[in-house]
């Protein structure tokens, strides 16, 4: 739908709604909490936002994708003039099997990931960092409802930190970020922008994403510490997920290319198996460890993966010729 200059305020506004949810959930199920609200409500009110959107998308979200509207349009030119009309996402579907749909949709995405060493480490990396979002369902109430004596639909408003960090990430690359990309671009066309040009936000990200978590963990320990520290790490933390988040959706969409659906669905998988592990040992391990030691062990967690995305935007080139489903363009 997007060319290359156009995609990353497109996917800008996409990237801040995988942790927009996460972060505005909590405020709801506060306050239904101290307003005793039945635990029904909880259903009542994603079945209402659900419906919502399927009504939305229904008159506003057409069909784009060309070869199929193609192949419906030949099954109309079949039944209207009984010629063998056929597309080509027929033909190409005509000497599939069984075993070989399987291998091409479902099983792809595995096997690109044992395959592809930079979508392992960016996948894990990206994982890590989406899991944070959840672990801090854990470590927010932990600091503010413990540490400070917020009740827990106050406590459920900090959250709008990380929202608050989201947005801010939002308009730092549409208007700095992506306009240096987009120059890029219309320089050198015709030619192809590299890949690894996408990577500059997380260069930025990585180093200040572990600091968040230093920051977050040692001011929050006390409540002697302002209670403004630790909310303003949280918003770093919300700027750095977003440009994170960018930074790999935009590089593997470039790097990939006609197997990005892929990459991203596996990406998905191992994210959402993060995201329902982490809160599972967060409060546990904020409790035993203490908040600065928690938030200590995630900095350093953190510290571990910022390499990766310094060495990719030097070698990612040479890696991606190395690989089985990159694209490398002749003009790079």
């Amino acid at each position: 739908m997007w060319g290359p200059d156009q995609r990353g305020d497109a996917l800008a506004i996409f990237s801040l709604m995988p942790f927009a949810g996460p972060a505005l959930a909590p405020i709801v199920s506060g306050f239904m909490e101290v307003t005793d609200t039945d635990y029904k409500w909880i259903f009542w009110v994603l079945t209402i936002f659900a419906g919502v959107c399927l009504a939305l998308m229904i008159p506003i979200l057409p069909e784009t994708y060309v070869p199929f509207i193609l192949q419906q349009e030949a099954r109309r030119l079949r039944k209207e003039t009984g010629e063998p009309w056929i597309s080509a996402l027929e033909r190409s579907k005509a000497g599939d099997t069984a075993g070989s749909l399987f291998k091409k949709t479902i099983a792809k995405p595995f096997i690109m990931i044992v395959q592809e060493p930079m979508l392992l480490v960016l996948t894990l990396y990206m994982s890590f960092v989406y899991g944070i979002i959840y672990l801090l369902f854990e470590a927010i109430p932990i600091v503010f409802q413990g540490t400070h004596g917020l009740n827990a639909g106050e406590a459920g408003l900090v959250f709008l930190a990380l929202l608050s960090g989201g947005v801010i990430g939002v308009i730092a690359y549409i208007f700095y970020f992506n306009p240096q990309y987009v120059k890029l671009h219309d320089k050198i066309a015709p030619k192809s922008v590299p890949p690894e040009a996408r990577l500059t936000p997380i260069l930025v990200a990585a180093p200040a994403f572990a600091v968040a978590f230093f920051w977050f963990g040692w001011t929050g320990q006390y409540e002697s510490v302002s209670i403004a520290a630790p909310i303003l790490s949280v918003v770093l933390l919300g700027i750095c997920v977003l440009w994170i988040f960018l930074s790999i959706f935009n590089y593997l969409i470039d790097a990939y290319l006609m197997n990005a659906a892929s990459a991203l669905s596996i990406n998905t998988v191992c994210r959402s198996a993060f995201g329902a592990g982490f809160p599972l040992f967060a409060g546990q391990m904020f409790r035993k460890l203490g908040t600065g030691g928690a938030s200590s062990l995630l900095g350093g967690l953190a510290i571990l993966f910022m390499p990766a995305p310094f060495l990719l935007k030097k070698y990612g080139a040479k890696i991606r010729a190395m690989s089985k489903n990159a694209v490398v363009r002749p003009d790079e």
